[in-house]
């Protein structure tokens, strides 16, 4: 499998995704990725701050195009948005195209496979030159049988209200805080994004839903017993009409703690407005149930939330914080914002 190295110098191709919601595989690339960005391609914020834009502290430079990208001395290139459904733009394969002829890698997170496409797989013609598909199935599939309730680490699952609203960041972020506590604690990415910057995980979107939950059980189990806490990124939502990846999670990694992940002042789907939420007591009552199966299998309490904030001023997530915390009764914090103590403390073990 590929890995992208402190060695490695990434482009991120983002045409008209920086600072849209879209744009998050790039995000979490700034963010977290060993290997540094060097460059980042988007024609409509050519010559703008990345930082006024995304909030990321960052002065990579954004260019137009792959030909000016080139002289930053990028050798792998991600197609770093999170289109519907996956595709790659038709307009975007003749840049694609031009990297490769300039020698370029391409570590690919779309639904579109190109290492074996005809019109992309000649051109790697160099040397430690890749095409990295990242979302594939992994080989030796069976499906789940409960076996990761054995596991001895504890194993923190992410769940959201929403898909896309912070599961990933607030996972990464309580791993960092977790080992800097002194133990050992582990990252397991179920997406794309959190697999280039892992370098390893199970893309759940891409596994056969017979497989999905026995996917994650053997990469929970696999890890299990090296780590005394594993942190299971969260995929989609159980209040959201088109996403059924949570129960796969829920049932293959058969969580000891779960930890809430919400957007401050969002009251539903974002994609669905007909779909409004509960509250949130009643949305942690959901995903305990399901979790335990109304008892038949292992609980699972949600033991803290993840508030992401935003796009809230200061004083406006300070308090949504307080009001949420005083809700639910559960900690509540936002983990870029506040820091993770309040959620190490709540699934660090005693």
């Amino acid at each position: 499998m590929y890995r992208l190295t402190s060695d490695n110098k990434i482009a991120l191709l983002m045409h008209g995704a920086v600072g849209r919601g879209n744009g998050k595989m790039g995000y979490g690339l700034l963010r977290y990725s060993e290997a540094p960005v060097v460059v980042v391609i988007d024609r409509a914020a050519a010559g703008k701050s990345l930082q006024e834009l995304t909030g990321i502290p960052s002065d990579v430079p954004i260019v137009g195009s792959v030909a000016e990208a080139l002289a930053f001395g990028p050798d792998v290139l991600v197609p770093a948005i999170a289109p519907a459904g996956g595709k790659l733009p038709p307009e975007w394969i003749q840049e694609i195209k031009d990297s490769l002829k300039a020698g370029i890698s391409i570590a690919n997170g779309l639904h579109t496979a190109m290492s074996a496409d005809p019109e992309f797989s000649p051109l790697v013609t160099r040397p430690g030159q890749f095409i990295w598909d990242i979302r594939q199935e992994p080989a030796g599939l069976h499906t789940a049988s409960g076996l990761a309730r054995e596991t001895a680490a504890r194993r923190v699952l992410f769940v959201g209200t929403d898909m896309g609203n912070g599961k990933m960041t607030a996972s990464l972020e309580l791993t960092k805080s977790l080992r800097e506590a002194g133990l050992r604690a582990k990252f397991l990415a179920t997406g794309q994004i959190g697999i280039a910057i892992a370098g390893e995980g199970v893309p759940l979107d891409a596994v056969r839903v017979d497989y999905a939950a026995g996917a994650i059980e053997q990469m929970v189990v696999r890890h299990g017993s090296d780590n005394d806490i594993l942190l299971i990124e969260g995929q989609g939502s159980l209040l959201h009409p088109a996403s059924s990846a949570t129960i796969s999670l829920l049932r293959g990694a058969m969580p000891t703690h779960l930890i809430l992940v919400h957007e401050a002042g969002q009251e539903g789907i974002s994609s669905f407005p007909w779909v409004h939420f509960p509250p949130l007591t009643e949305v942690i009552r959901l995903y305990e149930m399901v979790a335990s199966a109304a008892g038949a299998l292992p609980t699972a309490k949600v033991a803290a939330i993840a508030l992401n904030t935003a796009n809230l001023n200061d004083a406006d997530a300070l308090a949504a914080v307080e009001q949420t915390r005083a809700e639910t009764g559960l900690p509540v914090t936002d983990v870029i914002r506040y820091g993770t103590a309040p959620l190490v403390e709540a699934v660090r073990p005693r």
